[in-house]
């Protein structure tokens, strides 16, 4: 059975956890919720604090080797509190390293300019951060669903649909890596 690894802390978006989480499973895809504690992270639904999930494993005890792909969700609070966490940039680097699909929607793609992952890449994010992906040497394009290498990226939760439908094929097989 295929894995993927969702990174994440409080304050992710609420639907960018939930949605592409219930899609992979729903596709016969296990996951495993990571985060920089135990017991339970809460999300971020509509300008308010929204449901909880349940931590499955601490940043520092994820072993790549047992994942197929990692899935970051966006919000504006989590992505932000993951980039000056060692241990979750890591993490990200080393699915890169792996060369192992890398998702990333909303402001979640701040973990990869981190990373060091986005130069000459040509990715997508939320609008706000568009600014920070081209300055990190990103080609930024507005769209749907960006593909590039290992990377998936989208733009926001109106996005989710197509963008776990990417990271289903990719993790699946049934989509060559391409640009």
């Amino acid at each position: 059975m295929k894995h993927v690894l969702i990174l994440s802390t409080n304050g992710f978006e609420q639907s960018e956890l939930m949605d592409p989480k219930a899609n992979l499973e729903n596709a016969g895809i296990k996951t495993t919720v990571a985060s920089l504690e135990d017991g339970e992270i809460k999300g971020w639904d509509g300008g308010d604090w929204g449901k909880s999930v349940a931590v499955d494993i601490t940043v520092g005890d994820v072993k790549v080797d047992d994942y197929d792909a990692l899935l970051l969700p966006g919000g504006q609070i989590n992505p932000d509190l993951l980039r000056v966490n060692d241990d979750a940039v890591q993490i990200v680097r080393d699915f890169a390293k792996a060369d192992k699909p890398i998702a990333a929607i909303c402001h979640a793609p701040w973990l990869l300019i981190e990373a060091g992952l986005v130069e000459g890449k040509t990715l997508t994010s939320y609008h706000s951060i568009s600014t920070d992906m081209k300055n990190a040497g990103a080609n930024f394009v507005d769209q749907e669903v960006a593909r590039d290498g290992n990377l998936i990226t989208s733009r926001n939760p109106d996005d989710i649909p197509a963008f776990s439908q990417a990271l289903i094929d990719m993790v699946e097989g049934s989509a060559a890596k391409a640009a």
